[in-house]
């Protein structure tokens, strides 16, 4: 199990995230769309399911 991150190093890898993977898995967002917390449940759900192995692992660290 990977140890939790801080809730701002999450919204920053989040943001990462929406922008390296808008078009595979977050087409349907803005790729500048202001995330908080309450937005990283859906998009670790867009990781799991269209990320690949990558979108995957990041996922477990968005939302351990």
């Amino acid at each position: 199990m990977t140890p939790a991150i801080p809730d701002v190093q999450r919204l920053e890898l989040a943001r990462r995230v929406l922008r390296d993977f808008h078009t595979q898995c977050f087409w349907f967002m803005r790729p500048d769309a202001e995330l908080a917390l309450d937005d990283l449940p859906a998009i670790a759900r867009g990781l799991r399911l269209n990320g690949g192995r990558q979108g995957f692992l990041l996922a477990a660290q968005l939302c351990p």
